[in-house]
């Protein structure tokens, strides 16, 4: 008596939307300026002239000029450039009434330090938080939240953005010792570009951990 054929996985396909990838990497570009690039040389600038306090005054003026043209130009300002700049006046404001630009600096700082606990926190105990942040970006086969490969690749990804903040936070102290006006370019330039790198770098992993994954192919539509 022949036997069955054996049972193979069903094909999957993941379909990514090239528009609403450039969207987004577009407003992560302009968001990453004008909540941190931009406050931090303004505030850099400020040191090097009339000094911490006009700069962190400068700041606010920032922030507020941010909401303005974005309520101008939009109905409503995105939640997220809006909880960055709630995050910036917050942290300007109480270095004001501290009169202290390290307060200023250590926030995100310790918003790192808080950030690698998470992921790789996550990936220790075996529920890297990356699984569900990717389906706030991109709508994914249901399939990769039970495949083990996927699984793999998922908290693989969350160490590296993990690692990635640890790093962001020595990098940060190491310049925090050799005063504010090169902490201030570390957090606004270095930290940035590292982690545009970080994301490039994740991206690249997870997708060639996922190329690599029998009946799961990639299309762009």
């Amino acid at each position: 008596m022949p036997m069955p054929p054996a049972a193979t996985s069903p094909a999957c396909r993941l379909i990514i939307d090239k528009k609403f990838v450039r969207t987004c990497a577009i407003r992560a570009v302009r968001l990453a300026l004008e909540a941190a690039v931009i406050p931090a040389l303004l505030l850099y600038a400020a040191l090097a002239t009339v000094g911490q306090v006009w700069g962190l005054v400068s700041v606010l003026v920032w922030s507020g000029l941010i909401v303005a043209v974005r309520l101008r130009s939009q109905s409503t300002v995105p939640r997220t450039l809006l909880l960055a700049v709630l995050m910036l006046v917050g942290r300007t404001s109480l270095s004001l009434a501290l009169s202290s630009i390290y307060v200023y600096l250590l926030q995100p700082i310790a918003g790192s330090l808080l950030m690698a606990v998470i992921f790789l926190g996550s990936a220790a105990i075996g529920k890297p938080i990356t699984k569900h942040l990717c389906r706030d970006f991109i709508a994914l086969p249901q399939m990769l939240f039970h495949d083990k490969r996927a699984h793999r690749m998922f908290t693989q990804v969350c160490v590296l953005w993990g690692m990635s903040r640890l790093l962001d936070v020595g990098m940060n102290l190491g310049f925090l010792h050799l005063g504010a006006r090169d902490a201030l370019l570390s957090r606004g330039v270095f930290s940035t570009t590292l982690t545009v790198l970080t994301v490039a770098v994740c991206i690249a992993w997870g997708w060639s951990r996922l190329r690599r994954m029998p009946n799961f192919t990639i299309a762009f539509a």
